[in-house]
């Protein structure tokens, strides 16, 4: 499977996953998309931005390719519980 695929089927889980699968699933989407995060870190009034920001960053330094994968090996590992 590749990235593009895993990020369609994730997007279409018939079950939503809490926040903090959606967190981990974010961060890695902007990390293969993206690369490091270079915007500010949200304020804290912006609890939800603050969150998205931190699993982005979670995984700072991590190349596209690696994040790439380890966002297939997440849906993989998710997909059981939510598809």
């Amino acid at each position: 499977m590749d990235f593009e695929t895993a990020a369609q089927k994730a997007k279409s889980f018939t079950k939503t996953p809490p926040n903090d699968v959606f967190l981990e699933f974010y961060g890695l989407f902007k990390q293969a998309t993206v690369g490091d995060v270079t915007d500010a870190k949200p304020g804290a009034i912006d609890v939800k931005g603050s969150a998205k920001w931190n699993a982005w960053n979670s995984n700072k330094g991590m190349s596209k390719d690696a994040a790439k994968a380890a966002y297939i090996a997440t849906y993989e590992k998710y997909a059981p519980q939510y598809a």
